[in-house]
């Protein structure tokens, strides 16, 4: 299984406990996902207690097609990390580390996604690397306009 990396980090002028409050909520995922994946979190809020061991159902959109996604926290570590793991889902892979440093007048928020798929390095290549990289754009053009009002 071959396994490829996204790496992105944005700034955001805010103390990290603000920041880590708002990732640490998994309802706000919807606010800063495209759109065009019609993201849903299945799970009740009542149920949702952030940490480790902790799962997670949504269901996106994938080119149309309707996916259930089952998450774990795999770590937490507030305000610094946290890392989720698909357990159910589109991916073979999904490991994303979510790491948040305090800088000068503000906070590094930190992406690092290990990912893996069926169909190899040209479907990564024509689809799932183009579509990450407009999601995560996506995400960090709508955290930037959050910032502002968190």
């Amino acid at each position: 299984m071959r396994e490829y990396r996204l790496h992105r980090s944005l700034f955001l002028n805010k103390k990290i406990e603000e920041v880590f409050a708002f990732f640490a909520d998994p309802f706000n995922l919807s606010k800063i996902t495209p759109p065009w994946l019609q993201f849903k979190v299945l799970s009740k809020p009542e149920d949702v207690k952030m940490e480790k061991g902790f799962l997670i159902n949504y269901q996106i959109k994938l080119r149309g097609m309707p996916i259930r996604w089952q998450s774990e926290i795999t770590l937490w570590d507030p305000p610094h990390v946290f890392v989720d793991e698909q357990r159910k889902g589109p991916y073979r892979l999904w490991r994303h580390y979510h790491r948040f440093e305090p800088k000068a007048g503000g906070t590094e928020v930190i992406d690092e996604v290990l990912y893996a798929h069926f169909g190899g390095r040209l479907v990564n290549r024509l689809w799932v690397a183009k579509d990450l990289k407009k999601i995560f754009d996506y995400r960090h053009e709508k955290l930037r306009e959050l910032v502002l009002t968190m």
